[in-house]
């Protein structure tokens, strides 16, 4: 039987979802105005690599804080470190992958605009949905599969028209845009299966539910939609519209609880048997 959920109260669940909406929706427009700049850009690698560290050191800092002195500290590097050289092995795999999708960010948020960004990128859905189906052998609901496709479609009426934003003034290429997305897309679906990304997901993975994660995602959409109408001119069409409905929509259904029928089917055995026995 799977661990309870530790009980969180409401107030902290609501500061995870608030934070993971703005990370993600900051993130992103952040990222696509640098991109956009009429200066000289900036290396991908380079703002990666500095990531990187600065996440290496914070991680440093949290877990000299749990073991509490030097010793401690070192002994648990020592252990869990130097001491596991085939564990560390298998981490380099889904820490290379991560390198290569958060340089194809870069690439596709210097193409496309933040909100097709933000919509075209939640593929990593269905391709960590089929990844799960095809190595892990997990089966998905009816439900789930029509939340899928309902995504891809509406992925593709957004891609169908683009919506173009009238303040962005450097060349762009939507098609090397899609293609890092893709990319990006297939990294974060093999990813996935080996490990969470990032230090602030795995407390929201933790205290957070599929729904309320789902509802992040789309939140995260609609102000990155709003702030690529004020910052980059972004003239919304039908298509980005429908097509934006359609992936929140499915997010959402995507994430809901599968229905438990365990308790039926003993019911109905039990009724089954009685009516024998009678």
């Amino acid at each position: 039987m799977a661990a309870p959920r530790e009980n969180v109260n409401l107030l902290f669940k609501l500061y995870c979802l608030a934070v993971m909406t703005l990370v993600a929706a900051t993130y992103t427009i952040a990222l696509r105005y640098t991109r956009t700049s009429d200066k000289e850009l900036y290396f991908s690698t380079t703002a990666v690599c500095i990531t990187e560290v600065i996440k290496l050191l914070l991680s440093v800092g949290i877990l000299a804080k749990e073991t509490g002195n030097l010793g401690r500290f070192k002994a648990s590097l020592r252990e869990n470190v130097l001491g596991s050289p085939k564990e560390l092995m298998k981490l380099s795999v889904p820490s290379l992958v991560y390198a290569v999708q958060n340089n194809m960010a870069f690439l596709a948020l210097s193409n496309l605009d933040a909100a097709v960004y933000q919509v075209t990128y939640q593929l990593k859905i269905p391709c960590t949905a089929l990844c799960t189906v095809l190595m892990l052998n997990r089966t998905l609901s009816k439900l789930q599969w029509i939340s899928v496709f309902m995504l891809c479609g509406g992925v593709i009426l957004v891609q169908w028209k683009p919506a173009q934003a009238t303040k962005v003034v450097v060349e762009q290429n939507p098609l090397l845009g899609f293609g890092a997305i893709a990319v990006a897309v297939l990294c974060s679906g093999f990813a996935v299966l080996a490990s969470v990304g990032g230090l602030y997901t795995s407390i929201v993975v933790k205290y957070t539910d599929n729904i309320m994660k789902g509802f992040s995602a789309a939140a995260a959409i609609v102000l990155s939609t709003i702030a690529s109408v004020m910052l980059f001119g972004l003239q919304i069409t039908l298509t980005f519209a429908l097509g934006t409905l359609l992936v929140c929509v499915s997010i959402y259904l995507y994430g809901l609880p599968r229905q438990d029928t365990t308790s039926i089917q003993q019911g109905e055995t039990d009724s089954k048997e009685r009516v024998i026995g009678v």
